[in-house]
């Protein structure tokens, strides 16, 4: 995974992560990552708060879920599904944080995800 120099990310991007090491229902290995924390933030600490991706077919149903486009690469044609019940704080430096193909979240399916965030967290 290439970094361009200076690069940091920003809110709304969509980012590789290592989420190793994991510990039960966690998600292991590397994966996509909704970055919700803004560059500022992101640069300054080197710590990115966000949700991570997955492909997997089951959260269709899983009411935390949000369907946000499909995949490519080599899982191309398969729905993306940012998990909102799996909020997460990564060092994006240390966990080879990238910039990934799928670049930004649209501003319609980014609006759901705090949706239904804000129905668990109940922040606002």
């Amino acid at each position: 995974m290439r970094v361009p120099k200076g690069w940091a990310p920003e809110r709304q991007d969509v980012i590789w992560i290592d989420c190793n090491p994991q510990r039960g229902q966690e998600m292991r290995d590397v994966h996509p990552f909704l970055v919700l924390s803004p560059r500022n933030f992101n640069e300054r600490t080197s710590l990115v708060v966000g949700l991570p991706m997955t492909t997997a077919d089951y959260n269709a149903d899983n009411p935390f879920a949000v369907a946000v486009g499909t995949a490519g690469g080599r899982k191309a044609g398969k729905t993306s599904y940012v998990l909102c019940h799996q909020p997460k704080s990564f060092d994006w430096r240390l966990r080879a944080g990238a910039p990934h193909p799928m670049k930004r979240i649209a501003d319609a399916p980014l609006a759901q995800v705090l949706v239904v965030l804000n129905q668990i967290l109940q922040l606002a």
